[in-house]
């Protein structure tokens, strides 16, 4: 599929069959995770695979968006590794390379069959709590996966863009 026709054809899944993520099928998307460009290939992204029904339990206490996904991956960055901008204080890059990694991700899925949200509806603070995960990492987004159930469709406003014109400048 060419990437134009796969950007325009993706689209926020909330609707799941009954089954995880296959290995095959996770082995390839965190693939892609890994060549995703990061600020000088620091690479600080970090990525929780989860399908225990003990954690997605947790997780469906944390944010309602998780649909009814039996595979959601967390991804957080580690605050210790990420890029500093040298010449701008308080400017990093963690957020940016967890969501090019999470962008890779969610392209390859489409491409695999699987479908995917991008989820920031959450307390960060409860989830690395309630996950335990280490001080040093901050979470960014969760996204709940799998492969589409029969009935998952688009929301309506899923084709409605912008013009070209509304939003790149030329200067």
């Amino acid at each position: 599929m060419d990437f134009i026709r796969l950007s325009a054809e993706r689209y926020s899944v909330r609707n799941f069959e009954d089954r995880p993520v296959t290995d095959e099928h996770m082995k390839i998307l965190l693939r892609a995770a890994v060549l995703a460009p990061t600020g000088c290939n620091y690479q600080p992204q970090r990525i929780y695979v989860v399908q225990s029904e003990e954690k997605l339990k947790k997780l469906g206490e944390i944010s309602r968006c998780i649909f009814g996904a039996k595979t959601v991956l967390v991804f957080t960055y580690d605050k210790t590794e990420d890029w500093k901008n040298p010449l701008e204080e308080g400017v990093h890059t963690g957020e940016q390379d967890v969501s090019i990694a999470a962008s890779h991700v969610m392209l390859q899925a489409w491409e695999l069959g699987i479908g995917t949200c991008w989820v920031n509806y959450f307390s960060n603070t409860r989830l690395e709590k309630e996950l335990g995960l280490p001080e040093n990492e901050r979470s960014v987004l969760i996204m709940p996966m799998g492969y589409p159930s029969k009935e998952a469709k688009p929301l309506p406003m899923h084709s409605e863009y912008k013009s070209v014109e509304e939003i790149v400048r030329f200067i």
